[in-house]
């Protein structure tokens, strides 16, 4: 039986393929496509390799005066 990680890491990477999908179907947005596809693959990647794992914190942008 699968774990919710595993199933997740599945259903993202099935995400990537659509994003992939759409984008050759429609040039003008490909290059966006492959960027979404690319970040569904890299969490689909952390998921299984550390399912409670935590992100790091970003340190906010403090808005230029």
């Amino acid at each position: 039986m699968a774990t919710n990680a595993q199933l997740a890491a599945k259903l993202l990477r099935d995400a990537s393929g659509f994003f992939r999908n759409v984008g050759e179907q429609n040039p003008p947005l490909q290059d966006q496509m492959n960027d979404n596809a690319q970040v569904y693959e890299q969490v689909a990647a952390m998921v299984e390799s550390d399912p409670t794992g935590e992100l790091p914190e970003q340190q906010q942008q403090q808005p230029e005066s």
